[in-house]
């Protein structure tokens, strides 16, 4: 999966914008998790402008952003969430 997002992206930067969009393309939101015990929902991913991929998480009016590579995904994950896998495999150095 990895192979497949980064192919045509050179450098750290264009390959975490391709992991985006693979996001914003197959992950089914929104989706219910648990952050620090309490459950959110996560309405969206977004690209911060030191191009971290955040989810976006609220509950009721508060709204949070989570580093995707910090986000407890929920049993059974959402459709898609194999993409989050393979990005945390790729941000872990399995590039």
């Amino acid at each position: 999966m990895i192979q497949e997002v980064i192919v045509d992206a050179y450098g750290e930067s264009e390959q975490t914008v391709a992991f985006y969009v693979m996001f914003e393309d197959n992950l089914a939101m929104p989706f219910k998790t648990e952050v620090l015990g309490v459950e959110v929902t996560v309405e969206r991913i977004d690209l911060t402008g030191d191009e971290q991929i955040v989810a976006i998480c609220c509950r009721g009016k508060a709204r949070q952003r989570v580093p995707i590579l910090d986000l407890p995904l929920p049993s059974p994950p959402p459709e898609g969430a194999d993409w989050i896998a393979a990005f945390r495999r790729w941000a872990g150095g399995e590039r």
